[in-house]
């Protein structure tokens, strides 16, 4: 378990799988997110499976200090020869939105990146109108480094995704 400000991230487990339902068929969570097929009960339980198995990705339960667990944090396609990893995190429950979590996590998250797995560079994309996300990530240290123009269709319009990293020389300095 790793502990930061107001959470702690656990690993995932099988009895976390409704909630994930739940968040990731949500269209309220997925506007958010780049993702927006709804997922059946087996998809999520094969996807949960594949986790067990996949050294390229560490996803993380994020608990607020009651034990609640409010969303996901996560390590993805981790390139261990040049060392960076891409983030991505939700917070599920909506009535957590806005209220410092997220930034917790990640500053959590990016300490074991830079630390334990000795990272050199931590990557995201954000979609454009998602702006409590990329003030979270600033926050965070992260710099803008371009645009995907029209990269992601949602709600009949096209967007752009803006791409985000911190390097670890930029988060010692913090």
């Amino acid at each position: 378990m790793l502990s930061g400000d107001h959470v702690k991230l656990r690993a995932i487990e099988r009895e976390d799988i409704p909630r994930f339902l739940r968040w990731l068929n949500d269209p309220e969570v997925t506007r958010y997110l780049t993702m927006y097929m709804p997922l059946s009960r087996d998809e999520e339980e094969r996807w949960f499976e594949e986790q067990l198995q996949d050294r390229s990705r560490k996803i993380l339960a994020i608990e607020i200090e009651a034990g609640e667990h409010i969303g996901n944090i996560s390590l993805e396609d981790i390139d261990w020869k040049n060392r960076y990893a891409t983030l991505g995190i939700v917070i599920g429950e909506k009535r957590y939105w806005g209220k410092g979590y997220g930034t917790a996590a990640v500053r959590t998250l990016l300490r074991f990146a830079f630390e334990e797995m000795n990272l050199n560079r931590v990557q995201l994309t954000v979609i454009d109108y998602n702006e409590r996300a990329r003030r979270c990530y600033r926050r965070c240290g992260f710099v803008e480094e371009g645009t995907a123009r029209q990269a992601h269709h949602t709600g009949g319009r096209f967007h752009d995704l803006v791409w985000m990293s911190i390097l670890r020389e930029e988060w010692e300095k913090q």
